[in-house]
């Protein structure tokens, strides 16, 4: 990929005495785009000059078992000329949720799912013989150093190893449970997977001042009924203990799903705020709104992608929701100081 040529090449120019490539300071993301409908907000984000950017999931609307359907889905969002601008502009990452995965709301039970994943890794331009490609699940980490500062992108598979969510049935919608899902108690079922888990604790252990970490799903919100991590308040807990238990500093989730934009914020105790900035659709509605105690400010209903903007000499973070305009449509400016363990 673009981006581990980079590190390559910074190596190589560090070896031989010549400035390293700068540390990313504009990260750019989104979800949810219908491959049969035109992508303009992708035009504003490669106005906004990011580094990098980052495909959150639902990145095409595959929804099939039959892997050359997939294929093709994944060839008309290629051929879009905002998408082949995107792609020439900067280099991409992604992870997947559900309709790129290959079936609505669907976990660990998919027949196609090793299938599938060989066409994501070949469409995103996974080089053969990484770590990606040699175990199960898509789910891969990013490191970026220089100056004694460090970013790591973190880039969670929430599908792969996922057991199935209690469906909340439709006679029986009312509080404290709504829409599709219950929540599950049972601390045995797992987003995850044990491997993950595990692979996920050796990277928060890693020195890092700002962590951003992808999860196709939504973690800091309001339990809504929709498929996120409140579905399994187990899994959403290990999360927390596990960052407190690394001292894992600078965590900021990023994520999609909802075909809405919004900024929620939890506060952790014995920790710092953990904020999940969610950019979704990049080119969908939806309606209406869920209501969400956590979140900062207001919505974004229209098209959108998210903007995570460091200035790492002033120690500083803006989180930006913003849409097909390039305008800031949500934000929220934090100190990197106010994200790291007391």
């Amino acid at each position: 990929m673009m981006i581990r040529t980079l590190l390559t090449l910074g190596v190589a120019a560090a070896a031989a005495g010549a400035e390293a490539p700068r540390l990313p300071s504009r990260i750019a993301f989104g979800s949810c785009a219908k491959q049969d409908k035109p992508l303009p907000v992708l035009r504003a984000a490669i106005a906004a000059n990011p580094d990098f950017f980052v495909f959150l999931g639902d990145n095409i609307y595959g929804d099939t078992d039959d892997m050359d359907v997939l294929k093709a889905k994944y060839a008309v969002l290629g051929a879009k000329p905002e998408f082949r601008a995107l792609r020439e502009a900067m280099p991409l990452h992604a992870i997947w949720d559900d309709h790129d995965y290959g079936r609505n709301d669907a976990g660990k039970e998919y027949p196609m799912k090793e299938a599938s994943k060989e066409v994501f890794l070949d469409f995103w331009g996974e080089p053969a013989g990484t770590a990606r490609r040699g175990r199960p699940g898509i789910y891969a980490s990013h490191r970026w150093e220089r100056d004694g500062r460090v970013l790591q992108l973190v880039l969670l598979d929430t599908r792969t190893f996922r057991d199935p969510l209690r469906r909340n049935p439709k006679k029986n919608r009312e509080a404290p449970f709504k829409n599709d899902y219950r929540t599950d108690p049972d601390p045995a079922k797992t987003f995850l997977g044990a491997a993950q888990w595990k692979w996920l604790e050796g990277e928060f252990r890693k020195p890092a001042d700002l962590r951003v970490v992808a999860t196709s799903i939504q973690f800091g919100h309001e339990y809504n009924g929709w498929e996120s991590w409140t579905n399994l308040p187990a899994e959403h807990a290990r999360m927390i203990e596990l960052i407190r238990g690394t001292r894992a500093n600078g965590v900021v989730f990023i994520s999609g799903d909802v075909h809405w934009g919004e900024i929620s914020v939890r506060d952790v105790e014995g920790g710092y705020p953990l904020h999940d900035v969610t950019s979704s659709a990049l080119n969908q509605t939806w309606d209406p709104i869920e209501p969400n105690k956590f979140r900062h400010g207001k919505f974004m209903r229209d098209p959108n992608f998210g903007l995570l903007v460091v200035d790492w000499e002033k120690g500083t973070l803006a989180m930006q929701i913003r849409g097909e305009d390039g305008q800031v449509a949500v934000g929220k400016s934090v100190r990197l100081a106010e994200l790291r363990f007391p």
